[in-house]
């Protein structure tokens, strides 16, 4: 066994995440972890890693075996450009460096730094790293940060630190690799690339992810649930029907659970009457009382488990089975849908339209989009998508023509309400509450909002109402802040919506309820995604951004 997961007890203040969560990975098994935002997906990365140790239990590796695992923070790297950061943190690759570079300088005949300095090469070459600075330059043109290999790497921003981090992992022949959320914001070129080295590796792989396509690439899915694992054999595929069948005969046991919390108080309060009606002594039903008050506490002290089961899966369950499910599923997200229905009309028309700062960034695009279109905006990363959505947004809002565009015009129709969702939230929001960042949305937008508004908008959203609503929006997970993204999407009844990567940092189940509401949106939508069940489930005209060629 490569590494060996036993947490008896994990806790974050008064939370308790985890209780008897075990885990084992043998070599060359490639393992994804999922749950619902907030279980402590991350919690328990960061444990595995070593950087988390205030838990009872233990994460035991097999000897000598080479771990490695994507950074978060890049405090300490200097001046290291981007290459030197790579190699250096390969592991064995500055110790051998180090000494082939300098022994043929200082051994002389000394057998003892001779045989050192022999066995440095032949380990140089087993770990194959005398092309490796080839290879990482190659691995950071096609995450389409060729341009960056020799910058240091504190000029670099999160997104493209995180590829890096990618990169490394890529090149350590490691034993096992620790990998969080790999392809958020990630094009579809860097995306294959890394599906490609995914497939291929030889090593063993953890994984948190969401990415659909992703985990259509493992061996075993782990899902964070209720304070344990649950382990589920293959890929995506099979983990949704193994979880329609497991998720099915949960719901026939805490039904029959509750049906037995039900007859018990009934036979309490009828031996109860029983009781009292009697003059014996000792009282004979004072035991049998007593016996099913125990075991009334014992089935109450019993946890309601999460539910949850894909739409696909719901579909075949038994009547029976199919109604406690949809009383007992776990909470998705709720989304507010355009009700009405709008006539068609021309939403928004773009004509040659060139748009760029100092230059163009690609050839003149022509469009139009009417009431219920779908369009995929396809393109690379920096191939100036963000610059059209920018260019549209400010060119449908009142004012002067924007700086952004060169050429050609962007004109909304009069009835238009266009949003957006953006893969970053508006920096401005960061240092409010919840709760203020709800009402500043609504406001922005006119709308009136009360209290118990912002209080039932949290809940719709899967937030505590009463424990979130305080906390700083600066403070929230990757997961919290796409939801009130979310909100905000929705917030003003658009007509068009601009989807930038939706699906990043959302869990499984909200990602099929958003897909179930945009499936249902009678607006229009003009989205970038690079999840291929997104797109699929979502369709209409692809609309591929070719960059100019300088």
């Amino acid at each position: 066994m490569l590494v060996t997961i036993d947490i008896e007890q994990k806790s974050i203040g008064n939370k308790q995440l985890f209780e008897n969560l075990k885990l084992a990975v043998e070599d060359r098994e490639k393992i994804a972890i999922i749950g619902r935002n907030g279980v402590g997906k991350t919690t328990l990365f960061r444990m595995l890693v070593g950087e988390d140790t205030d838990f009872t239990g233990s994460v035991i590796y097999r000897h000598g075996a080479i771990v490695v695992a994507t950074r978060q923070e890049h405090h300490d790297v200097g001046n290291q450009t981007v290459v030197q950061y790579v190699l250096q943190n390969l592991p064995e690759y500055a110790e051998l460096h180090n000494i082939i570079e300098t022994y043929p300088e200082t051994m002389g005949e000394n057998i003892r730094k001779i045989t050192i300095y022999s066995e440095a090469l032949e380990r140089f070459a087993t770990l194959d790293y005398y092309n490796v600075e080839d290879r990482v330059r190659q691995s950071l043109d096609e995450y389409q940060l060729g341009h960056t290999a020799d910058r240091t790497m504190s000029s670099l921003s999160g997104g493209q630190k995180r590829f890096v981090e990618l990169i490394r992992v890529e090149h350590s022949h490691a034993d096992i690799a620790l990998i969080d959320e790999p392809t958020n914001h990630m094009d579809y070129v860097a995306k294959a690339a890394f599906l490609k080295w995914f497939a291929a590796c030889q090593h063993a792989v953890v994984v948190i992810t969401h990415d659909r396509d992703l985990l259509q690439e493992v061996h075993r899915i782990v899902d964070i649930k209720d304070k344990h694992s649950r382990t589920y054999n293959g890929n995506y595929t099979a983990y949704l029907k193994q979880n329609a069948q497991r998720t099915a005969s949960d719901l026939h046991e805490y039904d029959t659970v509750q049906r037995r919390i039900i007859n018990v108080k009934k036979q309490i309060n009828s031996v109860r009457a029983k009781k009292a009606s009697t003059s014996k002594t000792p009282n004979p039903f004072i035991p049998l009382e007593n016996r099913l008050l125990k075991e009334l506490e014992e089935l109450e002290l019993q946890e309601r488990p999460s539910f949850w089961i894909d739409q696909e899966s719901v579909a075949g369950l038994t009547a029976n089975i199919g109604e406690s499910y949809a009383k007992n599923k776990a909470k998705t997200i709720h989304i507010r849908r355009l009700e009405q229905e709008e006539r068609l009309r021309d939403l928004l028309v773009l004509d040659k339209v060139r748009v760029g700062y100092d230059h163009p960034l690609f050839a003149d695009m022509s469009l139009r989009i009417q009431t219920g279109d779908r369009v995929h905006l396809i393109g690379r990363n920096g191939v100036g998508k963000s610059t059209l959505v920018k260019t549209i947004m400010d060119g449908v809002a009142e004012g002067a023509r924007p700086t952004t565009l060169l050429h050609g015009s962007v004109v909304g129709d009069t009835k238009l309400r266009l949003n957006t969702y953006e893969q970053e939230i508006d920096a401005a929001y960061l240092k409010m509450t919840l709760a203020e960042a709800i009402e500043h949305i609504f406001q922005s937008f006119e709308l009136n909002i009360t209290p118990e508004h912002v209080m039932r908008t949290l809940s719709e959203y899967l937030f505590d109402p009463h424990a979130d609503r305080d906390h700083l929006v600066g403070d929230l997970s990757g997961g919290q802040k796409a939801r009130l993204q979310l909100i905000k999407l929705f917030a003003n009844t658009p007509n068009l919506i601009i989807l930038d990567e939706p699906t990043n940092h959302l869990d499984l189940p909200s990602i099929e309820e958003l897909e179930a509401a945009l499936a249902q949106y009678k607006g229009a939508m003009l989205y970038v995604t690079h999840d291929s069940y997104l797109a699929k489930h979502l369709g209409g005209q692809d609309l591929t951004v070719t960059p100019l060629i300088k």
